[in-house]
């Protein structure tokens, strides 16, 4: 991680995550020590942290504290706690009244509805969050959302490295308060700087995230705009998802034809295949540090198994924190959204990808502990619970499975 051109000592916190492949790509350590790290492309498509300038032992420890990579510390604090879902205050399935947006978000529109309101109400001045970038399709870049025109600009799922905490500074010296749309990730790392700085928690009130199945490389991109028959020189605009649910992944090409699959070929058959090892030893998918969290609120067909037919998008809404709760309340009140209550106990079937991988999480975590890899240390996350819902057939594959993994990257 460090430059070959100032060979500066790698700082013990990068190191570490870098021995144990453990970036998850936020960004965090660039705002931890700015003008030191910076966050750059690397094979096969994925943001990554490089150490330009030494770390000071009080940079380094600031870093340890809030990289997701190196671990997660969860405190129910009197919320009810589900061992696969975490801590949360309420949990809903809905969807946003304004048809625009719900049409243009990934699964219902409620993130999008709720942080335009936000802006509407001056709760915030504005929101951060991602779109895509300008000159390269199936990239990311940060967007600053102050209009309905914007929100609907950054809706829809990027599947694709994202690092929106690398300006943070800038963000907290604008004076503005924001609301913060990003991965789980992202939003632990958020929430442990806002802990521990008090210009950082006043510049973003707001945390929002949504569930996660992990982050796909830009080589994921490219082999979808493969499969479609198209190249990114060819592309000049591109959507994972949105504009429908669960929408189609969609390429606009420069002779102004356009070309789609379907999101169950999309991510099922392609993406999934390039997300990053950290993503596989995640034990927060789902947005435990965020105030509301979001995610699809498939319907399953008589054997469990999601439905990923087009239809009008519903949102699983789940408020975390009172706060969470208060602005629900307040986006419901104003005609913003539509909540219908929802059974969590029916939630591991709507949602196996989360269901399956908190599950097998001890299992991978042992065999690399055991292999004397890295790995993040987690702290109320109820990891052991998780893995007694397996069979021992099933952990142990994914023990074996994670050995096989390791021996193979290190041959």
């Amino acid at each position: 991680m460090a430059s070959s051109e100032t060979q500066v000592p790698l700082a013990p916190s990068l190191s570490r995550v870098a021995r144990g492949s453990l970036c998850s790509g936020c960004g965090g350590c660039a705002a931890a020590a700015p003008g030191k790290v910076r966050m750059e492309t690397k094979a096969p498509g994925y943001l990554r942290p490089t150490q330009i300038k030494t770390l000071t032992p009080e940079e380094d420890r600031l870093i340890v504290a809030i990289c997701p990579g190196l671990g997660q510390t969860v405190e129910a604090a009197g919320r009810r706690d589900e061992v696969l879902w975490g801590p949360y205050a309420s949990v809903f399935t809905g969807w946003a009244n304004d048809a625009e947006i719900r049409h243009a978000g990934s699964s219902g529109g409620v993130l999008s509805a709720i942080i335009l309101h936000l802006v509407e109400t001056g709760v915030v001045d504005a929101v951060i969050e991602n779109t895509a970038a300008a000159d390269f399709p199936i990239g990311n870049a940060p967007l600053i959302a102050r209009s309905k025109e914007d929100v609907i600009g950054g809706a829809g799922s990027r599947y694709a490295p994202s690092s929106p905490l690398a300006d943070l500074p800038t963000h907290v010296a604008s004076g503005l308060r924001h609301a913060f749309v990003g991965k789980p990730c992202d939003a632990v790392a958020l929430r442990a700087l806002a802990a521990r700085d008090a210009s950082v928690a006043r510049a973003f009130p707001v945390i929002l995230s949504f569930f996660c199945a992990g982050v796909p490389s830009h080589a994921g991109g490219r082999e979808v705009l493969a499969k479609l028959g198209t190249s990114l020189e060819e592309t000049t605009a591109f959507r994972f998802r949105g504009n429908g649910w669960p929408g189609r992944a969609t390429a606009l090409l420069r002779s102004g034809e356009s070309r789609s699959m379907s999101y169950h070929d999309s991510w099922g058959g392609i993406l999934s295949r390039h997300v990053q090892h950290r993503c596989k030893v995640c034990a927060d998918g789902t947005g435990v540090a965020a105030d509301i969290v979001c995610a699809d609120a498939w319907e399953s067909d008589e054997n469990g198994y999601p439905l990923f037919e087009e239809r009008d998008g519903v949102s699983l809404v789940m408020a975390r924190t009172a706060k969470g709760q208060s602005l629900i309340d307040a986006a419901v009140a104003a005609g913003k959204i539509t909540v219908e209550p929802f059974d969590i106990a029916t939630l591991a079937a709507i949602q196996p990808g989360q269901r399956d991988r908190r599950r097998a999480l001890a299992a991978r975590l042992l065999a690399l502990r055991l292999l004397g890899r890295p790995i993040p240390v987690y702290k109320g996350l109820r990891i052991a619970a998780a893995a007694r819902q397996n069979t021992w057939r099933k952990n142990l594959r994914n023990f074996l499975g994670t050995a096989r993994r390791v021996f193979r990257s290190a041959l």
